[in-house]
């Protein structure tokens, strides 16, 4: 792996909205090479506007990181059945904010 480039995934942004039912999440995945080459795979995720949680981990091959982020973008899929509203993607530019 050792001078080898790496193709990191694209930071994603996810969120669940829906004032009738008083759902407001936010989830976002991103992805970064630490000191030592591994791949960071950060998943922060909460109420908007809260403090919220996040979690990392670290991957040595870079299909394993995309296998965990598949993963976790197929939990976020069945948010309607679990929640009642799905998770939307969002672009966020330095100007705006667009709902996918």
């Amino acid at each position: 792996m050792k001078g080898a480039a790496v193709s990191l995934p694209d930071p994603i942004e996810l969120v669940a909205f829906d004032p009738a039912k008083n759902v407001r999440r936010r989830y976002s995945i991103t992805a970064s090479l630490d000191l030592f080459g591994m791949i960071v795979i950060e998943t922060r995720w909460g109420r908007i506007g809260a403090h919220g949680q996040a979690q990392r981990h670290a991957f040595a091959d870079p299909e394993a990181a995309s296998r965990h982020v598949a993963a976790t973008l197929r939990r976020r899929g069945t948010a309607e059945s679990r929640i009642g509203v799905a998770y939307r993607p969002i672009i966020v530019t330095d100007e705006d904010v667009a709902i996918v």
